[in-house]
């Protein structure tokens, strides 16, 4: 699991700090896999790609004990991708980079970070916005992940199971996916034993033209999702309201997960509808599965399989980019299947 490499002691006494402790902490995942894709209207894919079950991923996480109840702490989280170059995808620090302050008040954090409204999408997704059964496969509108540039508010831990955070993120111009415009966000949750609900709501202003909203534009972004553990089984799922100003689009997600020994069996369905104001609306829904063994707590080999349905003339897939010969034809079917290894580290 995640080792520490590094513990200082005492740093001294001054301004009424007594003794403040600081820890760095390494960890990371290295996820990679065999693919398969095949789209309507293209030849068949082979390739290997990285993100079957888990994002490979390399982090750096430290805090310090600054005394009277106050800590700092930060985390760096970079994109891995171990089948090409070995280097960081992208930028080094995508996925996460940020600074916090702790408190019994809570936790203030500043910096690029996850979106009140994604973790909905992927806390309550047996298969965690992962590999050819990712249930954003099927989105249709925007649907940012992070965000740069935002300052976030956290609830302290223990105040029963009750949770939550907001977040504000300046657009700064607009330059990029992760950063097309103003965001506003919150999310609050309850979670106890077996039971976890969580609602999440952001409005995001578009700086510059995304998908299928233009320069100006507002998206306004509800979701819920909830999980319960039966013992036997653990049913998730969760539903996300996308309006836009010439649209509006509907999303759910159901799966389920079964303990079977050292093993893990997976299955779910995601599907999202598109109304325009103009020009009707569209379809998309995927079926998935995916078998998972545990060879031990950090070491895993899986296989997963999806189809994902175009009803109308929506071209999504279960793939893209390398691993793909084509999109599928307008309406078409994509079929993909992947077999991998997990290492946590």
């Amino acid at each position: 699991m995640k080792k520490s490499l590094l513990a200082l002691a005492a740093l001294g006494t001054f301004a009424g700090v007594v003794s403040a402790q600081s820890s760095v902490t390494l960890y990371g995942t290295v996820d990679m896999r065999g693919m398969y894709v095949k789209n309507d209207g293209s030849t068949r894919r082979l390739s290997l790609g990285t993100n079957g079950i888990n994002s490979s991923q390399l982090g750096f996480k430290g805090v310090e004990d600054l005394g009277g109840g106050l800590k700092a702490g930060f985390e760096l989280l970079a994109d891995l991708a171990p089948i090409d170059t070995g280097n960081a995808a992208g930028r080094f620090f995508g996925r996460r980079a940020v600074v916090s302050l702790y408190s019994p008040a809570g936790e203030l954090r500043l910096g690029r970070d996850y979106t009140p409204s994604f973790w909905n999408q992927t806390v309550f997704d047996a298969f965690g916005t992962n590999g050819v059964g990712n249930s954003l496969n099927v989105a249709q509108a925007y649907n940012g992940t992070r965000q740069d540039n935002s300052i976030g508010y956290f609830l302290p831990g223990k105040i029963g199971g009750l949770y939550g955070q907001v977040m504000v993120a300046a657009g700064e111009g607009g330059t990029s996916g992760d950063r097309p415009g103003r965001y506003l966000g919150a999310r609050v949750g309850f979670a106890a034993g077996p039971f976890n609900v969580a609602v999440a709501a952001a409005e995001q202003e578009f700086g510059l033209p995304f998908g299928l909203n233009l320069a100006g534009d507002k998206q306004i972004t509800y979701n819920a999702g909830g999980s319960y553990d039966f013992g036997i089984f653990k049913l998730l799922g969760y539903y996300q309201r996308d309006n836009l100003e010439r649209a509006h689009e509907d999303r759910f997600s159901v799966s389920a997960q079964v303990g079977m020994g050292q093993g893990q069996f997976r299955v779910g369905y995601d599907r999202s509808k598109l109304n325009r104001d103009v020009g009707g609306s569209t379809t998309v829904d995927q079926i998935k599965a995916t078998y998972q063994y545990n060879l031990s707590k950090r070491t895993a080999i899986y296989g997963t399989i999806s189809r994902l349905d175009n009803k109308n003339a929506t071209r999504f897939g279960v793939a893209g980019g390398s691993s793909i010969t084509a999109a599928p034809t307008a309406g078409g079917e994509s079929k993909g299947f992947d077999l991998g290894v997990r290492h946590f580290f």
